[in-house]
């Protein structure tokens, strides 16, 4: 806690800290106590403001939640700028609260921590009182009745000083300012909308059937071009093509049979001559099987004549 008359100076955030309460944004911490904490806090297009909240300990205390409402109902209504959590509905100042009944809960998920923005000036006077709110909650600053005895009275939630519980919805989207209502939901449908007639427009456009082409008329050959162009002639054509084979046809029969003779006589020509060739050479081997190829072998006679009579062998 500052010093009277000093101004208040912020702190930073801690960890434990949450980053978002109701419709405010945390900034930093101005002051802190057993029963509580108090923000610098801001909300979207708005000024800043003092946000209290009660610690865990205070916040799971029916009598302590019931002193921080009725306290609250006790200030200006122009002081006040928001509530809410557990048990500040109701009272002189409960159209100052903010339900967030609407929040997707689970049964299971504990109740919010009571808390409450308050305007904030920047001057000592405005944290001074957020200040008397944290100690009316905790009974320091609540004066005695008659002479104490007996051990002393001490509150058991005192050393849970942990932020109270908080819930961060709707999540911290970018450029969104408030709840979502019915003009977002209408703009996100026909957005919808538009991009699926668009998607299957591209569809019919990529996968639509060709239409079927028809086939070519065939190209006009000479030969048609002709017949059509003569009728009367075109008969005798195939009969003079037909004659044309069978002359052609006999040039390679008379080829073949030629040629085969004409190959046997000058095969049997070449082998007797290279035969008697030999023989005269060498007059002993007229025995030998050489010559039995040229004298079996078919032909004209002029080539065995020249060979001479092989001589009889007489047995001694």
């Amino acid at each position: 806690m500052p010093a009277v008359g000093a101004a208040p100076q912020p702190f930073p955030l801690l960890v434990s800290d949450p980053p978002r309460i109701g419709d405010f944004w945390l900034d930093a911490r101005l002051t802190a106590r057993e029963s509580g904490i108090v923000y610098l806090a801001h909300a979207d297009d708005q000024p800043s403001v003092m946000l209290l909240v009660l610690s865990e300990g205070a916040s799971h205390d029916p009598a302590a939640r019931q002193r921080l409402a009725g306290e609250v109902n006790k200030l200006h209504a122009d002081s006040v700028v928001a509530r809410g959590g557990q048990g500040q509905d109701d009272g002189r100042l409960a159209h100052k609260f903010r339900s967030e009944a609407d929040d997707p809960v689970s049964p299971e998920d504990p109740p919010i921590a009571p808390w409450v923005a308050l305007a904030y000036d920047g001057t000592p006077a405005a944290l001074q009182e957020s200040d008397r709110l944290l100690r009316s909650v905790d009974l320091s600053s609540t004066p005695l009745l008659g002479r104490p005895a007996g051990p002393g009275y001490r509150l058991h939630w005192l050393d849970d000083s942990r932020p109270g519980a908080w819930r961060q919805w709707p999540l911290s989207w970018p450029g969104r300012h408030d709840r979502a209502g019915w003009v977002p939901f209408a703009a996100s449908w026909l957005l919808t909308l538009l991009l699926c007639g668009l998607a299957l427009l591209i569809a019919v456009l990529l996968f639509q059937n060709s239409p079927p082409e028809q086939p070519q008329p065939p190209v006009p050959t000479n030969q048609s071009q002709d017949s059509s162009s003569d009728p009367s002639g075109g008969s005798g054509n195939p009969s003079e093509q037909s004659g044309s084979p069978s002359e052609q046809s006999g040039s390679p029969s008379d080829s073949e049979s030629q040629s085969p003779q004409d190959e046997s006589g000058s095969a049997s020509a070449s082998p007797s001559q290279s035969e008697g060739s030999s023989g005269a050479s060498s007059p002993g081997d007229f025995g030998s099987p050489t010559r039995e190829p040229s004298m079996g072998a078919s032909g004209s006679g002029s080539a065995t004549a020249t060979e001479p009579t092989p001589p009889v062998n007489t047995r001694l």
